[in-house]
């Protein structure tokens, strides 16, 4: 049985959490001890709502046992070697679902074990993309503000939220951004019009740069960590549009979006893209081991195929690349999607928390609801009308998120952004419930 007091203690002495000042977290410490289903159980025995998917990446809930029973399986088998010069059996056999789901010009899967790997592979496969096809001087990529791709060097070069990336800047490469088509932020009230300055903005980069542009790397129809941003209808297909123009490789990170998130497979389809290069990580295992992918056209495969003397091969990898275990548990999330139907619930569910967001929006201190699929951000601002932040000191939407904690669900703020994501496998009764509390905090929170 745990100490759970011993165990407390330790943590605070010990880890070092990410993206977690450790002087708050030694203030309001939490240790998860068990899972089921949609809730999460510390080791006090408090049961909370999981609000947040553990980090946007569960998809059926906690101890699914179709995927339990597929680790298990596996573990009798083998549970891990390496990808560098063999394959394995789920690895190969995940590689072939993978690509039809996919949009179908892409044949290639490049695995890896975090959506900050796949960004960095999907960078080195692009610049070497034009390399290898004898043209050096493509070498740049171009980026939107308050973009977000991982936190590796390469993953914040084409970052763009200050918050995360400033301080690191001495560590980064350049790259070109353009500004994002918000329109919750910008003085307009008509997004068509933010839309076309938007594309205006890159339409006069590519003009002025595309001879050194290798790629462009966007999240697909919704900025996460950037604040729930939602792209307007239109926009994502208009940039695809630019980039065939100018030739230029479209890189779609789909680490968040995909794998249902958004009442699609992948966000993609909202406007049928066609990426060169699409990146997939979270999601893919239903939420259980990491695994992450790079997902790529036969044409950008083939300017590395050559004899090896030519030295056009991809020099990347990583250990666990391809591991056994995650592809297995994989394997069992795809077949679930297509047993239990997820995609087609998370747009039925979707229109119930769109219904039940309604009140939270007229909520004294909530500045804007935003919401695509089951992906939503509820942004407190202190004045409804001028959109006025509140105080960076006040901290308001991470205090909500206590408050929420204290009431039995678990989230974690963006800035002045609170997110709500939950498992695809809630129930409507759940996603009302869960709701609930997001009203409840932020009411108890703003009037103290």
């Amino acid at each position: 049985m745990t100490d759970a007091n011993k165990v407390m203690e330790l943590s605070k002495e010990y880890l070092w959490l990410p993206f977690t000042q450790m002087k708050d977290y030694e203030k309001d410490p939490l240790i998860i001890e068990e899972g089921e289903g949609i809730k999460l159980k510390d080791i006090y025995g408090k049961e909370y709502y999981d609000g947040y998917s553990s980090l946007w990446v569960n998809v059926h809930g906690h101890r699914k046992q179709e995927i339990d029973d597929a680790v298990k399986e596996q573990l009798d088998r083998i549970a891990h070697s390496t990808l560098l010069g063999a394959t394995n059996v789920p690895a190969t056999l995940l590689a072939e679902r993978l690509i039809q789901i996919s949009p179908p010009n892409l044949q290639r899967v490049f695995y890896s074990d975090s959506g900050a790997e796949a960004i960095e592979i999907a960078l080195k496969m692009a610049f070497q993309y034009w390399y290898n096809n004898g043209n050096e001087k493509k070498t740049k990529f171009v980026t939107f503000s308050d973009g977000y791709h991982g936190d590796t060097v390469g993953a914040i070069s084409v970052g763009a939220v200050d918050l995360f990336h400033k301080i690191y800047n001495p560590l980064m490469f350049n790259s070109f951004k353009v500004p994002f088509p918000d329109t919750y932020r910008h003085p307009s009230d008509d997004p068509q019009e933010v839309m076309r300055e938007s594309l205006s903005a890159l339409k006069e980069t590519l003009d002025k740069h595309h001879e050194e542009i290798a790629g462009l790397i966007m999240e697909s129809k919704i900025q996460g960590a950037g604040g729930m941003k939602i792209m307007t209808d239109g926009f994502f297909k208009e940039v695809e549009n630019l980039c065939r123009t100018y030739g230029i490789l479209l890189i779609v990170d789909e680490v968040a979006t995909g794998f249902g998130r958004t009442g699609k497979m992948f966000a993609v389809e909202h406007e049928e893209i066609r990426p060169d290069i699409m990146t997939v990580a979270k999601g893919i295992t239903g939420g259980y081991l990491p695994i992450a992918a790079t997902i790529t056209s036969e044409e950008v495969h083939q300017a590395f195929y050559d004899d090896y003397t030519k030295l056009k091969t991809l020099f990347h990898g990583h250990s666990y690349t391809g591991n056994q275990l995650g592809c297995a548990a994989a394997l069992a999330n795809l077949d679930l999607f297509e047993k239990e139907n997820i995609v087609a619930s998370v747009e039925q569910k979707a229109s119930v928390v769109q219904e039940a967001l309604k009140p939270v929006a007229e909520q004294a201190g909530v500045g804007d609801v935003r919401q695509l699929g089951l992906m939503c951000g509820i942004e407190l601002s202190k004045d409804k009308i001028t959109k006025e932040p509140f105080p960076f000191e006040e901290r308001m939407a991470y205090h909500t998120t206590l408050t929420m904690r204290k009431n039995g669900m678990l989230t974690r703020p963006l800035g002045d952004t609170v997110i709500f994501m939950p498992p695809l496998a809630a129930e409507e009764s759940d996603l009302k419930a869960m709701v609930g509390i997001i009203e409840k905090s932020i009411e108890e929170t703003i009037t103290d």
